[in-house]
């Protein structure tokens, strides 16, 4: 039903798309509550992290930003600024909401550095393609296959821990959460 593979320029052909709905960027720890509130109630959320990344070998930074999206609105949880609240940490270990990402284990491992929990509900996308016969693995490429779109990755590399992030950046990261819960619930709806 999928194809297993597309190749640079059947990506091009694809329509751009980005995250329309609302987001929210979570900077103080008395924001984390309301957010966390509102999250919890939706059973599926799309998950993802954003680190700064580092130019210079062995040097690594700690995560940044924490996404999380429903299909209105996409939080950004300021980790630097918030760190993990108790109320964050017993979202991540609900086993009741679902969280879909991509590469889930580096980001679990990132955000436990910050503080220890126990992760529960969380679904790898990329294990999931894998028993629809898709061979590719990046978010850009399952969002290619799974929903016909094409994602910029053009803030990957941005300064995730800039004092203020700007509208490409937030709209990037939460394009990035959101996209993994659609194509999971395509790929859910083929069966």
């Amino acid at each position: 039903m999928f194809q297993a593979n597309i190749n640079s320029q059947q990506l091009d052909d694809l329509p751009i798309k980005v995250f329309e709905g609302g987001i929210v960027v979570i900077d103080s720890a008395n924001k984390v509550k309301p957010a966390v509130e509102y999250l919890s109630k939706s059973m599926l959320l799309g998950f993802d992290t954003e680190t700064r990344p580092s130019f210079v070998k062995g040097r690594k930074h700690k995560v940044a930003l924490l996404q999380l999206a429903n299909e209105e609105r996409a939080y950004l949880f300021r980790l630097g600024n918030t760190g993990i609240t108790d109320d964050l940490a017993a979202l991540l270990e609900n086993n009741s909401i679902m969280k879909v990402g991509a590469a889930i284990r580096d980001d679990l491992k990132a955000l436990q550095k910050l503080r220890q929990f126990a992760p529960a509900g969380f679904i790898d996308l990329q294990s999931i393609a894998k028993k629809y016969g898709i061979m590719e693995m990046s978010v850009r490429k399952l969002a290619a296959i799974v929903l016909k779109i094409r994602i910029s990755k053009t803030q990957q590399l941005s300064n995730w821990e800039n004092a203020e992030l700007t509208e490409a950046q937030q709209r990037y990261a939460a394009t990035d959460a959101w996209v993994c819960r659609q194509a999971y619930l395509n790929l859910q709806n083929s069966l």
